[in-house]
């Protein structure tokens, strides 16, 4: 069975094709990359490296050639995401892809989420598509924080918009193991997982968190969503961009990443990483 991979050079991608040599042959392993020298590695393990572009519906349906299972990591380009996932889609349904499986956002179809109108036209056309699906909400990654983590470790203060909301996130390496999981295994067909770490925290214990992981004090500073994005834009972030980010703070004020499954712990065996542990990763 030939297994492929979207985005395979990214930072999840990457993950699920280095999980799946744990277990696969590497010439059942399709990495699909817009740029294969940066998936050389990839190749030197002998895995199947192919240009593709998610803005290429004509050139998708010779790349998605022979696949029976295809992990649809979703797009980062903010605005193009649906229209980008709907030619791989609709690429993967004239190839003959069997069971396209997507990574999403919380709660996606339900969700005040900023990044969930997106991924929620994408689930649902893919539910509608006619082809075996399944769809990974993934919660936040513990690794998002990782510049603002090494900032307060080093400034001993952490500002954030996020008030008293708390994050349920794992680290990257969890969510591609899950993802890794369903490519491999059965009966995943029709499901949708809410995946997320085991335990939902807030800025006041990730603070905790970095203080103990540098051995220097580190206090949290709640601002308001307005407040930042104006620390950001002073920082150099265009308005754009610095709006974007306090939204998504102003969203985890109001509870949208807070909830904590079990999901990720059935697909993979054991939860997800503890904040702690990652923490201690980035600042060291």
């Amino acid at each position: 069975m030939k297994l492929g991979v979207t985005g395979a050079s990214g930072q999840l991608g990457r993950l699920v094709v280095q999980d799946l040599l744990k277990t696969c042959r590497p010439e059942d392993i399709v990495a699909i990359v817009r740029d294969p020298a940066k998936a050389a590695d990839l190749a030197s393990a002998g895995v199947e490296v192919r240009k593709g572009d998610y803005e290429d519906r004509a050139g998708l349906d010779v790349v998605l050639g022979g696949i029976d299972k295809l992990l649809l990591v979703s797009s980062n380009e903010l605005g193009k995401r649906f229209a980008q996932h709907k030619n791989v889609i609709d690429a993967a349904k004239a190839a003959g892809v069997k069971h396209v499986i997507y990574t999403s956002a919380p709660k996606a179809t339900t969700s005040a989420l900023i990044l969930a109108p997106e991924h929620k036209a994408t689930e649902e056309y893919l539910a509608g598509s006619g082809l075996a699906y399944t769809v990974l909400r993934n919660n936040w990654y513990t690794e998002n924080y990782a510049n603002s983590i090494k900032q307060a470790a080093q400034s001993g203060e952490l500002v954030a918009a996020t008030g008293a909301g708390k994050v349920a996130s794992a680290e990257r390496a969890d969510y591609a193991a899950a993802a890794a999981a369903v490519l491999t295994g059965e009966g995943h067909e029709g499901a949708v997982y809410e995946l997320s770490g085991a335990e939902a925290w807030d800025f006041e214990q990730l603070a905790a968190a970095i203080a103990e992981a540098a051995g220097c004090a580190c206090a949290y500073k709640p601002v308001s969503a307005d407040q930042l994005k104006a620390n950001l834009m002073a920082a150099g972030l265009d308005e754009g961009v610095a709006g974007f980010v306090a939204a998504l703070d102003a969203n985890i004020a109001d509870g949208t990443l807070e909830e904590a499954t079990a999901d990720l712990q059935k697909l993979i065996g054991r939860p997800g990483t503890p904040l702690k542990e990652t923490v201690k990763k980035i600042v060291k």
